[in-house]
């Protein structure tokens, strides 16, 4: 509006709880509503109308009868807001007899009586709001353009201000959007730290558009509302939000704890940089794919993986037809290609989408689909999982560091055995009362508790017996024997196949399946579950390595010493760690042997390869070690031939 304006519509609202500076923080409904039409051109003002709003909720506080002078039966006889707001509509229209170039515009005392009262309540009442509510004038900012050098505005009478600017020229209303518009976000994107907030507790189905109507009133910027997603790819119940200014924000942290059905939301500061992890993207293509405004984005979930955009578009049949066909289809896809089985559709309308939605589990071809509504911020998300996930994606480094342990031969001698299904509680303690009579069995520093990624058992441990029939025996009399409540499974193994295990291969009594490394086709079965973490190394090691030797390297925060230019390696398999070991003499389970004598443990270092062929990859040094301990009679070891050399430090799980 930057024409000259003939009438102000001076508009106020009290709620049934806070008032001033409070204003709507509390969620109560509005109960009394007061207007006045002022007339610019002649400098005259109407007559004030006062109404009272029926809230759903009778109930009133001490502070809203003291300045109201409103009681619960007022009350009961009044209107709701639907009707007052038709009311109102009606009364300035005919005031104004409005007619061919007569203009008005509703006036305040600040920005909360538009954007904290009446568009929340509206939204939470889906009631329509008249037009004249989307443009209005902050009369203590219009002050402040008319008086620059007045002292603060909170210490002036609302009357002084609105004598003062009586003659002041209106233009530049605010604004409230009428809607929410998505489109996307480029990493690359300045994004204001003040602009930004992170709401947590949304319901699981929530979409942007539910995000947009929490947040009716504020102005959230274009495609600045983005849904998280946890490891797995699925909303976790939180979202970063970023609006048109720091203003908008402010407001938006008052509305803490503010409901969304039944749920109560959390909302908190967030970054710019938070924004753009979730929201931003690089790839082309996604850009392409969202460059269509305005639309509604369905996520398919579960599809085959030989699945073609012919089959998608037939799916989904003449009832809900897609945007440009063929061409309102984006597969999900590892870098290599292969598809991960997710898509993503769009459709021009929300009749088009509401239809497709009802074809939830629904089967193509021999599978079900999951659909399930989506943003612009989400296709990002899975697409960055997925595209810039290297082949070989990367295990993280454990929470605890590898314990080094003492040295165990590696041998196909089956004189080991295998416990799986441990309770997580379970010590080594309790693994010795298990085995019974084959306590006396084990050798020193012969019990392994396997520990995850974490740090944390796995459920499962490995003991070394002193003899394969004994080995074979204990498998046979304690297999599916109970430890507190739970049967626990007992297989007998070498050591190889031990190492096996811990590199990821499964082993039961069917047989030894190989770790993933040691298969034909790699298959990523964790992207990004993890976040990849710097591999920290000694600071005089890391001149050994080149940078040649690392795949997809990225800037990472130094630490200490770390590979240099972010070097990391990528694995495609999810190793195990075994923990201290333990034996029976140690734990005080049985006497200590005189004469028994234990490899002292050694500090880890790193292994450094020359001589390699020109075309070794990751994998093949990956196969070389297999995670293995280094095998060797001593606790050092040289290899020497025309091609390399390789030195080897103490026997330790290795960990690249």
């Amino acid at each position: 509006m930057t024409g000259s304006l003939d009438y102000l519509v001076v508009l106020f609202g009290a709620t049934a709880g806070t008032r001033g500076a409070e204003l709507g923080l509390d969620e109560k409904e509005l109960v009394l509503l007061l207007w006045q039409v002022v007339d610019l051109v002649n400098g005259k003002a109407g007559e004030v109308h006062r109404v009272l709003v029926k809230p759903d909720n009778l109930e009133l506080t001490e502070l809203c009868e003291e300045h109201t002078g409103i009681a619960p039966e007022n009350l009961t006889t009044a209107q709701p807001l639907d009707q007052v707001l038709q009311q109102l509509d009606r009364s300035v229209s005919n005031e104004l007899n409005i007619g061919l170039g007569t203009s008005f515009c509703l006036c305040t005392d600040g920005q909360l009586h538009i954007r904290q009262v009446f568009h929340p309540e509206a939204s939470r009442k889906n009631v329509s709001l008249p037009e004249c509510f989307y443009s209005f004038f902050d009369l203590r900012k219009e002050f402040k353009k008319c008086c620059p050098d007045a002292p603060d505005v909170h210490e002036i009478d609302l009357k002084v201000m609105s004598d003062r600017i009586l003659n002041h020229r209106f233009i530049d209303p605010e604004r409230v959007n009428y809607k929410f518009e998505t489109g996307t976000c480029s990493k690359m994107e300045i994004i204001d730290d003040n602009t930004v907030v992170r709401a947590r507790g949304l319901p699981w189905q929530s979409s942007d558009q539910d995000i947009a109507r929490f947040f009716r009133g504020l102005n959230i910027a274009k495609g600045g509302a983005a849904l998280c997603l946890n490891s797995q790819g699925r909303r976790n119940g939180e979202a970063l939000v970023r609006f048109i200014n720091s203003e908008h924000r402010d407001l938006a942290l008052q509305r803490h704890k503010h409901h969304m059905g039944n749920r109560y939301i959390e909302v908190y500061k967030a970054t710019g940089e938070d924004f753009l992890k979730i929201a931003g993207g690089t790839s082309n293509e996604v850009a392409q794919f969202l460059s269509k405004e305005n639309q509604v984005i369905i996520r398919m979930r579960g599809l085959p993986f030989v699945a073609t955009a012919e089959e998608v578009v037939t799916f989904f049949g003449s009832s809900c037809p897609l945007t440009g066909g063929k061409e309102g289809i984006l597969f999900v896809k590892y870098p290599d290609g292969r598809p991960t089985g997710d898509a993503f559709v769009l459709f021009a309308c929300e009749e088009y989408a509401q239809n497709a939605l009802k074809k939830h589990k629904d089967l193509l071809g021999k599978r079900y689909i999951e659909l399930f509504r989506s943003t612009a911020a989400e296709v990002q998300q899975v697409l960055n999982r997925y595209t810039s996930t290297p082949l070989i994606p990367i295990a993280p480094a454990p929470i605890i560091p590898v314990l080094p342990q003492p040295f165990v031969h590696s041998t196909s001698m089956r004189d080991c055995i295998r416990l799986r299904g441990l309770p997580y509680a379970a010590t080594i303690e309790d693994i010795l009362e298990f085995l019974g009579d084959f306590t006396y069995d084990i050798r020193p520093q012969g019990v392994h508790m396997v520990l995850n990624q974490q740090g944390r058992p796995s459920g499962d441990a490995f003991i070394q017996m002193n003899s394969s029939d004994r080995a074979f025996l204990a498998a046979q009399r304690c297999h599916k024997r109970t430890m507190k409540d739970r049967y626990v499974e007992v297989f007998q193994c070498s050591a190889d196949e031990m190492n096996f295990v811990l590199m990821g291969g499964i082993l039961n009594r069917n047989g030894l399946s190989p770790p993933p490394c040691k298969l034909p086709c790699l298959s990523p079965s964790t992207y990004a579950a993890y976040p990849t973490q710097a591999a920290v190394i000694a600071a005089e090691a890391a001149t050994l390595y080149q940078q040649p030797v690392f795949i997809s390297p990225r800037p990472l925060q130094p630490s200490t010493a770390f590979y240099p230019a972010a070097a990391q390696f990528y694995m495609n398999y999810s190793a195990y760690y075994p923990s201290r070991p333990g034996s029976p003499t140690n734990l005080g389970y049985l006497p200590v042997p005189a004469a028994t004598t234990t490899i002292p443990t050694r500090s880890g270092t790193i292994v450094r390869m020359q001589g390699l062929a020109h075309n070794t990859g990751v994998k093949e040094i990956l196969n070389f070690f297999q995670g293995y301990q280094c095998p060797s009679e001593e606790c050092q070891e040289f290899i020497h031939d025309q091609a390399g050399t390789m030195y080897t430090h103490s026997k330790e799980w290795l960990c690249i």
